[in-house]
């Protein structure tokens, strides 16, 4: 890292540990712990299985095809 850069990390670094500090002067003591903000049962559907679109209707909006597969540009050389 440039000098500059080490510089504005310090300053937002700062920022993030009184961030840290206002949230532990937050008085939990007597909330229990969660997983989450709200009560889930499951987040899960149940799997079923079901007719597929069929094979033209999956493709119709595919920008590059050939035959029954969308090309798409190389990802890795």
């Amino acid at each position: 890292m440039e000098d500059d850069e080490v510089e504005e990390m310090r300053g937002q670094l700062s920022d993030i540990l009184e961030q840290f500090e206002a949230l532990s002067s937050v008085d939990t003591g007597d909330l229990e712990p969660t997983g989450h903000s709200v009560d889930l049962l499951s987040v899960m559907r149940e799997d079923a299985a079901r007719p597929s679109f069929a094979r033209e209707d999956a493709l119709a909006n595919a920008p590059n095809r050939q035959d029954d597969l969308i090309r798409v540009k190389a990802v890795l050389e």
